[in-house]
């Protein structure tokens, strides 16, 4: 499946920040938008500032425009103010992004153990992440810091417990 953009994407204004306080949300909540559907469609936890300047996210190449630096830097930190963004550094260099949140994540992993019969069964985080049995599931390739994120909000809601393993690190569900 191909990428779709949004119409904004290839009306050249939406690449310069608006000063209007009012369009200006409007643009960071589009930009906020397609930045997440790119990230989910294309599977990416964590993106680097330098080379979000090149990515086709904020460089059109078909209408020669691109986001500025700047820009990017102030949709990123609209994304952290929604929870979706975190920042790796201190220099703002490198960040997660968080297209789902954990405990998104941890509902749809304990969803599928329901599904599948598998409360009460212990899964090592490579099992769950990239085994054969999570195939085609939207987790599957889940990062393993967001997968311990996800793991552990249902560790709190009391679904699940944290384990350690000869071979690694463990979950049992509940």
């Amino acid at each position: 499946m191909s990428f779709e953009w949004p119409w904004q994407y290839n009306f050249p204004p939406f690449f310069t920040l608006q000063p209007n306080v009012e369009t200006r949300q409007k643009q960071l909540a589009a930009w906020s938008s397609l930045t997440l559907s790119f990230c989910r469609h294309h599977k990416l936890y964590t993106l680097d500032v330098m080379e979000a300047q090149v990515s086709p996210v904020f460089n059109n190449k078909s209408i020669d425009r691109k986001l500025s630096t700047d820009a990017i830097l102030v949709v990123f930190e609209e994304l952290r103010k929604k929870g979706n963004l975190e920042w790796l550094d201190k220099n703002k260099t490198r960040c997660l992004v968080m297209w789902r949140r954990p405990e998104e994540w941890g509902k749809l992993i304990y969803q599928w153990v329901s599904k599948n019969g598998m409360v009460n069964t212990v899964f090592t985080h490579y099992e769950l992440a990239n085994g054969d049995d999570t195939e085609g599931e939207e987790f599957h390739g889940l990062e393993e810091w967001m997968l311990i994120r996800s793991l552990q909000a249902l560790q709190t809601d009391g679904r699940a417990e944290i384990i350690s393993m000869d071979d690694g690190k463990g979950v049992k569900f509940f």
